[in-house]
């Protein structure tokens, strides 16, 4: 099969969860986590520290944050390359897809609700006591949409595949 031929004969959904497979890692690299202040004295306090203190990326903060971004690339990947294959769609590769993409969806959940461990427990006083807030960056948020994404592109093509797998052989059309 040529490039073009391959290239049409990936599905949408393939390439919605390759698209969100390739913006997982890219996430990591922005802001994952972020120090913020409501009072003045003490937001020109963290403008004053380096920027890796108050500002962190995927790499820089827990397991949570660059860890599931890289199963979202892998299976992005395989299920572009390996999709067309019709003995391993109904072995279960779009089933593999949405449970890769569920897990890191979890995996990233927990590093939501475990943003503040990224700090040991005087660090986190000091901030409570300072008025200091430990958030979400906007990394965060686009791995978490890319997430969503996968999961929801692997759930349809799950379907595409049973309602392919109930079609006669004959009568089947290239799927879209």
């Amino acid at each position: 099969m040529t490039l073009p031929g391959f290239v049409k004969s990936v599905t949408w959904r393939e390439w919605l969860g390759l698209a969100a497979g390739l913006l997982a890692p890219g996430s990591t690299f922005l802001p994952w986590t972020t120090l913020t202040a409501d009072r003045p004295d003490i937001e020109d306090i963290l403008a004053q520290l380096p920027q890796g203190d108050v500002v962190r990326d995927a790499w820089h903060s827990s397991f949570f944050a660059w860890c599931p971004p890289l199963p979202l690339l892998l299976v992005g990947l395989v299920v572009v390359v390996f999709g067309r294959n019709r003995s391993l769609r109904v072995s279960g590769l779009p089933h593999l897809w949405l449970i890769v993409a569920a897990a890191s969806l979890l995996l990233m959940a927990l590093g939501w609700f475990t943003l503040d461990w990224e700090f040991d427990a005087d660090q986190r006083g000091i901030f409570q006591a300072a008025g200091v807030a430990i958030g979400p960056g906007v990394g965060r948020f686009l791995g978490l949409f890319a997430a969503l994404v996968s999961g929801v592109a692997a759930f349809l093509d799950m379907l595409a595949m049973r309602a392919e797998s109930r079609q006669p052989r004959k009568t089947r059309s290239k799927s879209s």
